[in-house]
């Protein structure tokens, strides 16, 4: 039994459900929505997809969960550590009791503002066509030299070398420090590539060959990386007179310098493994150049063996070549003989076959000349005044001889001749007698 209480109140009863349902909805209608800034601990993944872990500072704790589809929205992996801002509904988990944040958005800290600014720069560069993949170049398959721009006390440059030595020892590396993180770091970075410009297209004495350029960090926040988003550096990337390969953060990270570079590498260490293939392969493929070179050497040699042995067997016995040579001769003595043979034949035949038609073509051709002159005499014939003049017809002349073709030609009292069919006539031009 509850004694009452003063005033003459009963106390309330509550069930434990009903209480923290109350206690959650008090804080819901309190605080929701909520916005916290801490670090994430205890971070873990269920198969499910839904996200479980807690986000602390120095004066407190709160347990998180964020459910499958607000965790597929994440655009990075978080880890134990990290410093992130998140938004949520807070409440109160009846099973256990426990005040709990239901995260529905969650992103680094200071990542808002900086991703906002990290998308305009992009979005301004890709514009001008810094990003376009028509403008970036293949990486030489045997560079001769390596250029590395990274801190020297970052774990990217043992990453790097012990790739390098280990895949290609051969090859010599040129290392120009610079800082890779904080406000000089931008500044620095470009000071180090303008450097290893200047030794690409001028080499000093003693100094590599450069080839290619690597260009590495390790990973890290967003604040971290926020020197390879500098404009000045993305420029720069762009005007390498070599190829230049950008290994920076994770697999997940992505910075302007990413999408400048001719060749994004997911890490540092594979950045190292793209510059080059390792050594092994080119041992192997020497080892498979020997082999056909060995070869080729060898079936040139007994080519040359076989060769030799013929002459040799010739120059031995020369009584056999000279032998060989003769039935040459005379197999083409032959030949031409019956070469000659048969074209006499030949042109006998063709003699004979002239011979026996010779008459019949010589006849044949007088046989035409005869017809053509016959028509031709024909022709003529019917051309002589002689049968004009037998229709009773007159050629009429002067005494000098010219025919007369006009009255004009024969005025009164002219003489005149008149040639008939059977003989000639004199005649005297007489005036018209008029009627």
């Amino acid at each position: 039994m509850f004694e009452t209480a003063p005033g003459g109140g009963a106390e309330r009863i509550w069930g434990v459900g009903a209480l923290c349902l109350a206690v959650g909805d008090t804080l819901a209608a309190r605080f929701n929505p909520v916005a916290v800034r801490g670090e994430i601990s205890g971070f873990s993944r269920a198969a499910s997809g839904h996200c479980y872990f807690s986000i602390k500072d120095a004066g407190g704790q709160i347990r998180c969960a964020m459910f499958r589809r607000a965790a597929g929205l994440l655009g990075f992996t978080p880890r134990d550590g990290d410093s992130v801002e998140l938004r949520g509904r807070l409440g109160v988990y009846e099973q256990r009791g426990d005040l709990q944040l239901v995260v529905e958005h969650l992103q680094r800290a200071g990542q808002g503002a900086l991703f906002e600014q990290f998308l305009r720069l992009k979005e301004r560069l890709e514009a001008e066509g810094l990003f376009d993949p028509a403008r970036k170049r293949a990486l030489p398959v045997a560079p001769r030299g390596i250029g590395l721009v990274t801190s020297p006390g970052a774990a990217a440059l043992h990453d790097v070398v012990t790739a390098l030595r280990r895949r290609v020892p051969h090859i010599p590396v040129l290392l120009v420090p610079a800082p890779v993180q904080g406000a000089q770091a931008p500044a620095a970075l470009v000071r180090a590539l303008l450097q290893l410009y200047a030794l690409t297209q001028a080499p000093t004495e003693g100094a590599p060959a450069i080839d290619v350029i690597v260009l590495v960090r390790g990973g890290g926040s967003l604040e971290d990386l926020w020197a390879f988003n500098d404009e000045t550096l993305a420029r720069t990337v762009v005007q390498s007179p070599v190829p230049l390969i950008c290994g920076v953060g994770h697999e997940t990270d992505f910075s302007i310098a990413d999408f400048c570079a001719d060749l994004r590498a997911a890490t540092p260490t594979a950045a190292a493994e793209l510059v080059c293939a390792p050594r092994e392969t080119w041992l192997d493929a020497l080892q498979r150049l020997e082999l056909r070179l060995g070869d080729a050497v060898q079936r040139q040699l007994d080519e040359c063996h076989l060769r030799l042995d013929q002459a040799g067997a010739r120059l031995a016995r020369p009584s056999l070549l000279a032998q060989r040579e003769g039935m040459r001769l005379s197999a083409m003595a032959a030949r031409l003989r019956q070469a000659m043979l048969s074209t006499s034949e030949r042109k006998s035949q063709a003699y004979k076959a002239l011979e026996s038609d010779f008459p019949q073509k010589i006849q044949s051709a007088l046989d035409a000349r005869r017809q053509r002159l016959d028509r031709a005499a024909l022709r003529l014939q019917l051309l002589d005044p002689a049968l004009v003049l037998q229709r009773g017809y007159a050629l009429l002349q002067t005494p000098a001889g010219e025919l007369v073709r006009s009255v004009h030609q024969a005025p009164p009292a002219t003489p005149l001749r008149a040639r008939l069919a059977d003989g000639e006539i004199d005649l005297t031009v007489v005036p018209p007698r008029l009627l």
